[in-house]
């Protein structure tokens, strides 16, 4: 059942997704290795997000991932989904930012969270989340958060859920 899946996922990558200019359809690759089907991988060195399918394949997409100073590891968990959330900068992001408003309306071009995000377990302060400045995508960026193209969120969102497993690994 898994391997008919992969293939008609494969089908669909070829054609790709649609989105804006500033977004790319994922990659179909092999799998990181130690990883359970349904994992979701963030190798912050690589800027890139994984979503392990199983059988040795992944969906790989670009992402921003914390600057110097910003970047953890560990595991989470997804704790929420959210489509066009609000946004309140968190303390650091405030003390850095203090013009910042407290809180950015979702569907905003202003808001950081882009279309989608997903809150990691933890407290609450970090998010895979889509952004409305997709030139961020591929560098050291956030505070910590995962930033992908708003086209790329959407598709992630579509695919796990609430309790999905994160990883985020420098390697």
């Amino acid at each position: 059942m898994l391997h008919k899946f992969t293939m008609a996922l494969a089908a669909t990558l070829a054609i790709g997704i649609p989105g804006t200019a500033a977004s790319a359809a994922p990659s179909l690759v092999a799998s990181p290795n130690g990883y359970a089907p349904g994992t979701i991988v963030v190798k912050t060195h690589e800027r890139k997000l994984y979503l392990i399918l199983g059988e040795g394949h992944a969906l790989r997409y670009p992402v921003g991932v914390g600057k110097a100073g910003k970047q953890w590891t560990g595991t989470a968990h997804i704790e929420g989904k959210y489509r066009e959330p609000a946004w309140a900068p968190p303390a650091d992001v405030k003390r850095d930012n203090p013009k910042i408003p407290d809180v950015i309306a979702g569907g905003s071009p202003s808001n950081p969270m882009g279309v989608a995000a997903m809150t990691l377990s933890g407290g609450g302060q970090y998010a895979i989340h889509g952004t409305n400045r997709p030139g961020s995508v591929g560098g050291f960026v956030s505070y910590g958060c995962i930033r992908m193209y708003n086209a790329d969120i959407t598709d992630l969102y579509q695919r796990v859920s609430v309790g999905t497993p994160v990883v985020v690994t420098q390697r």
